[in-house]
């Protein structure tokens, strides 16, 4: 019988072989309105998450796991099951409550990049009980799931169109909360689980739930490159790093490096970015024009055109600004219409230049 006080445990250390080095993202070829987007949310989590769609072998995922490698550091607190901040420990934490922390001890750590696997089952998602400490102590201890891991980070889901109904109301619940409950097995416990989400995935495969649609901020295509020139350097790329991943990553190291600092102080800058009343309102005609529900579209493209500007070095947002993120930000958000045949792109950049005139 588990007669022990429950207790939050941290994730068990697993010894792991070092991890082969990912491709530079500043080695990408082409495939601008991808970078941007996650520059975007890596500045910017509030935008909402990124969704890749497009052709297979196009570098979705590629990109996705070379962000990995650009983030700056993060300060965790010491011990902490969840990696909170340690400026500001979060109260809802089992884990800093347990430790009894405030604002002070630290550890720095990478960003976590957690990849969400299709057939994951529910318990390693959201976390459960820990049968060996249950069964060898007699004691209730949750085993934190890749929610846990990826708290402060981003989740990545590959063929995100694939994943299980019940794993994606999962990730409604969750995003829209910021934490994670788990009820079952005899436990109870609520953790802190703010993550961007990012998604990739090819139309041909099938459509995203409307609802989970809804919750990236914005939505990418990546296309297969069409001219021979552009096919020609990916291959070589790809080539080079294939035979000397090392040698390949240091010679990007420095390309890489200003991404970073650009990251960094585009975050530093970012509270201060103003954005003009009028082109407040060109932003909601432009959401009306399109017929985007609700008004996540405004708040996304305000927000992305704020982390565009503190990337670019501006101080005020423009409408070249809205102009860059526009189709992103909105041509998932479109209602159907059944007398207009042309793309959601198109819808969007003929809106956008009768809003700008």
């Amino acid at each position: 019988m588990l007669d022990r006080p429950f207790r939050a445990q941290p994730a068990k250390a697993v010894v792991a072989p070092a991890a082969r080095p990912q491709f530079p993202f500043s080695a990408i070829v082409g495939q601008d309105e991808m970078k941007t987007a996650l520059l975007i949310a890596a500045v910017d989590p509030s935008v909402g998450g990124v969704l890749a769609i497009g052709d297979r072998g196009t570098g979705k995922s590629t990109a996705v796991r070379a962000l990995a490698g650009l983030l700056p550091a993060q300060k965790a607190v010491a011990g902490c099951a969840y990696g909170c901040d340690a400026g500001r420990p979060d109260p809802c934490c089992p884990s800093c409550a347990q430790l009894g922390v405030r604002p002070g001890p630290s550890v720095s750590r990478s960003v976590p990049v957690v990849d969400l696997p299709l057939g994951a089952t529910e318990d390693r998602v959201v976390g459960a009980l820990d049968l060996e400490k249950a069964l060898t102590l007699g004691e209730k201890a949750f085993e934190p799931g890749l929610l846990a891991r990826a708290n402060r980070g981003f989740l990545y889901i590959d063929e995100v169109n694939l994943l299980e109904d019940h794993l994606v109301d999962l990730l409604l619940d969750v995003a829209a909360s910021g934490e994670n409950v788990v009820e079952r097995e005899g436990l109870s416990i609520r953790h802190p689980a703010r993550f961007v989400l990012i998604g990739s995935g090819n139309p041909e495969e099938g459509e995203l739930r409307p609802q989970l649609l809804d919750r990236f901020g914005l939505c990418v295509e990546v296309r297969t490159p069409a001219d021979v020139k552009t096919r020609v350097e990916v291959v070589k790329r790809r080539d080079a790093f294939e035979r000397d991943r090392d040698g390949f990553c240091a010679y990007w190291a420095t390309e890489d490096a200003k991404v970073r600092r650009r990251i960094e102080r585009a975050r530093k800058r970012i509270d201060a970015i103003a954005t003009p009343e009028s082109l407040l309102e060109t932003i909601a005609r432009l959401c009306l024009a399109v017929g985007s529900d609700g008004l996540r579209g405004e708040l996304t493209v305000m927000r992305a055109t704020r982390a565009l500007a503190a990337l670019s070095g501006a101080m005020v947002v423009t409408e070249a600004h809205i102009r860059q993120i526009a189709a992103p930000a909105l041509r998932h958000r479109l209602r159907r219409n059944p007398l207009d045949d042309s793309g959601s792109t198109s819808r969007v950049e003929r809106a956008v230049a009768e809003a700008f005139g």
